[in-house]
């Protein structure tokens, strides 16, 4: 702790010598001290979000681009209440990040004031730590053990709760906090023994998620494969993977049970390495949840354990590996005419420049774009990880933050888009280099689906209204245009190609309505 008077300073000065340097914010009354600690103690640098969730999904992206926690201020219950979707998400992915919350002042929560709530118990549904401090001199050494509970179980968020009197009084002490170490992760021998078995004797795949999706895991991998014939699948929805150039191109396991069965019933065993054991995504009549046997499972290393310290131990098992071949993958044509979702998805493949960040929240639209993006050259994809919409456009703007001298394009469904579209407000404001592709379908076409996988042939009019997103239709040029970001709409392949070739070469935000047929 550096000259700090405030707890609030305090707590930033700790966050700052703890390595954060960047804050999404949506802040109130209650945590104005520590609006003011960040112009008082340099170090973190403010970003101001119009929405919690967007906040949080930014929070988010950051985290999984720079490989660090990044942290977010949110105002008492209800402002974390409203980050919560992305938080749910951030869990999912393993993300490290701390968020600080803002509470009444410990003496005046008896009078139940109208934002009074129960933040820890919001807290807890999203969080793997949840600290309340008890005055100023806590917070440095809370703010202390929250940063570190990010590092543990693969990676998790941490809630720290700061009532306001906490932050605006003075310390007695300003000792410094010493900083907690988390504990080494571990692998177990007794799996990489049983792993090592099965590729040798048995037909067998990969089953991959986490950091088995990295790049040092994917050199491994790929001389594993190469030499035992085991196949690579990866997670329907992914926190990050590095792909394209001369990187191993794992299948992506299908999002519908009938289809994931299908695929997984050709291998006698399954290793899980950075996951757990597939599960489907939704009950269906008839369908199992776990879509792997108990007799196919086998789990090198799960999320919360030294992955690469596992994948290295199995190739040390083997006496010699081969070289992985590099892939033979070419990207498709360019289309021309309609814009359906395969057309768009090879416009995008052929143009994405190297070392592109790819956020994909397209869903039903860009379901192609996984095997149409196998010839690109390298980029990292990011994925929707816990299922729950809204999270694309925050987290674009993280990665933007966390990576800035790379291009982020943000592959966006309309209806989760309008979950966050105030995250274009601050794309603009910080002048990131974010192209959105908006895939206007002008539905929740996934729920069309779902009805017909129901067996609803002709769905009523309340159906169809639940499912439609016309009458009237979005215009997300005019939305983006209102929050600073210029756009254009297209409906042909060709109107796309150019469009996104015109704005690769431009500095800033950028929106592309893509209006499917």
């Amino acid at each position: 702790m550096t000259n700090a008077k405030t707890g609030a300073e305090a707590l930033i000065s700790t966050a700052v010598g703890a390595g954060i340097d960047i804050c999404f914010a949506n802040p109130g009354t209650t945590e104005m001290p520590l609006v003011n600690a960040l112009d008082g103690v340099p170090g973190i640098r403010p970003i101001l979000c119009l929405h919690e969730n967007v906040a949080t999904g930014a929070a988010d992206g950051y985290a999984r681009m720079a490989g660090k926690p990044a942290m977010t201020i949110l105002h008492t219950g209800p402002g974390l209440a409203n980050g919560l979707t992305n938080l749910h998400n951030a869990r999912r992915a393993h993300s490290p990040l701390v968020n600080v919350i803002g509470d009444h002042a410990s003496w005046h929560l008896d009078a139940d004031a109208p934002l009074n709530s129960p933040i820890e118990q919001i807290a807890e549904a999203v969080s793997g730590f949840v600290k309340k401090s008890d005055g100023p001199d806590s917070l440095a050494a809370d703010m202390v053990e929250a940063v570190a509970a990010t590092k543990e179980n693969g990676g998790q968020v941490a809630t720290l709760i700061a009532p306001h009197n906490a932050q605006w009084s003075s310390l007695e002490s300003d000792l410094p906090v010493a900083a907690r170490q988390p504990s080494p992760s571990t692998f177990s021998a007794l799996c990489v023994e049983a792993s090592a078995d099965a590729l040798k004797t048995q037909k067998t795949a990969f089953y991959l998620g986490g950091l088995a999706l990295s790049e040092p895991a994917f050199h491994l991998l790929g001389r594993i494969a190469a030499t035992t014939g085991a196949d690579l699948i990866c997670e329907t929805f992914y926190a990050r993977m590095e792909r394209g150039g001369d990187l191993p191109a794992p299948m992506k396991l299908p999002y519908f049970p009938e289809d994931a069965l299908a695929m997984l019933g050709h291998y006698s065993k399954v290793i899980s390495v950075g996951a757990l054991p597939p599960v489907a995504f939704f009950a269906y009549p008839d369908t199992p949840s776990r879509l792997t046997s108990a007799e196919q499972d086998i789990v090198l290393a799960k999320p919360d354990e030294d992955v690469l310290g596992a994948l290295e131990a199995l190739a040390d098992s083997f006496e010699s590996l081969l070289e992985a071949s590099s892939p033979s993958h070419i990207l498709p044509d360019m289309p021309q005419g309609l814009l359906t979702a395969e057309a768009l998805c090879a416009v995008l493949a052929n143009l994405q420049p190297e070392n592109a960040i790819v956020m994909d929240e397209g869903l039903t639209v860009s379901a192609p774009y996984h095997e149409a993006s196998y010839g690109a050259h390298r980029f990292t994809q990011l994925q929707l990880t816990g299922g729950a919409i809204g999270m694309g456009p925050g987290a674009a703007t993280g990665a933007a933050l966390a990576c800035p001298d790379r291009q982020v394009i943000n592959l966006q469904a309309d209806g989760s888009g309008a979950y966050s579209v105030q995250a274009l407000w601050t794309q603009a404001r910080e002048g990131l280099d974010v192209i959105t592709v908006l895939l206007s379908n002008r539905s929740y076409h996934i729920l069309n689906v779902e009805l017909q996988r129901a067996g609803i042939e002709q769905p009523g009019s309340a159906a169809q209204k639940m499912a439609s997103l016309d009458g009237p239709a979005i215009d997300w040029v005019s939305l983006a245009k209102g929050f600073g970001v210029p756009g254009i709409a297209v409906d042909t392949a060709e109107q796309f190609a150019e469009a996104l070739n015109a704005a690769l070469h431009v500095k800033g935000p950028y929106l592309i309505e893509v209006r499917m047929p």
